[in-house]
């Protein structure tokens, strides 16, 4: 009898707060430990985008943003803060689409999203200044980010291990947001199965699987979206190799961008 396929997904429990300047990997290994678990090689860790941008520092109060002419009619059109727009328009290289109440743009990574991701949910101020509008920037460079984060893991524990790097996205035919990589270290970001056989032997012409943003989805469905405090998963038992992987894989370029 073969014996089943599984992919086990656990958040790992009791982690606190993240501050700036927190050591993400330290805190990684104490969710591991308190869960009872060792990392092995093979294993990949899914981290919140959030996190990690608050250990990056990556906070921006709004009293100190001055809107430029831009974001000022960009917020009149949109309803937007104009101090929240300026900084959205910093983080972003295009406006992809805009009306009231929304403002899509691509982000300077290459991906679009709404609002290049900048947020104000489960942000807290610096010390003194808490009672300030804060707001959260996705991290300066992701793909360094889950790199230097899985180095960190494999110096520790000495399992080579992937990371990604997620963030929930809305989709443009589909209601709902789900978790996307934004961030990749040594994963197989993008699966390309043309050439395999089907069941019946014949090629497969067009098949590439978003493998990071399927990872992405389920375990964002563990982390949660507002009071969990889950934003690490541990998974184990991906049927593929881990190799060197990036966000870029994943990326459509504008030739290909049905939508723009």
């Amino acid at each position: 009898m073969t014996a089943p396929h599984q992919l086990i997904l656990t958040a790992l429990p009791d982690v606190p707060l993240v501050q700036p300047g927190d050591d993400l990997a330290a805190l990684v290994l104490d969710g591991l430990r308190a869960g009872g678990m060792t990392l092995q090689s093979g294993d990949v860790l899914v981290v919140a985008q959030k996190v990690v941008s608050k250990a990056e520092g990556r906070l921006v109060c709004l009293n100190d943003v001055v809107p430029s002419p831009p974001a000022l009619n960009l917020a009149e059109e949109v309803g937007k803060d104009p101090r929240l727009v300026e900084v959205i328009l910093g983080e972003s290289s295009e406006v992809v689409r805009s009306r009231p109440g929304l403002l899509v743009v691509e982000h300077r990574l290459g991906f679009v999203s709404a609002n290049a991701g900048v947020d104000h949910s489960n942000v807290a101020g610096e010390p003194g200044r808490e009672g300030e509008p804060w707001v959260l920037l996705l991290p300066e460079d992701p793909d360094a980010s889950a790199r230097h984060l899985g180095e960190a893991l494999e110096a520790a524990t000495a399992a080579v291990v992937g990371v990604l790097i997620i963030d929930s996205h809305g989709r443009a035919w589909r209601m709902g947001t789900v978790g996307v990589a934004i961030g990749v270290f040594q994963f197989p970001a993008l699966l390309d199965l043309r050439g395999h056989p089907d069941l019946f032997g014949e090629p497969l012409r067009i098949t590439q699987v978003g493998l990071a943003d399927e990872i992405a989805a389920a375990a964002s469905s563990l982390m949660g979206q507002a009071d969990e405090g889950r934003p690490f998963v541990h998974v184990r038992g991906l049927p593929y190799p881990l190799r060197e992987g990036s966000l870029a894989e994943l990326l459509r370029s504008k030739s290909v961008d049905l939508f723009r």
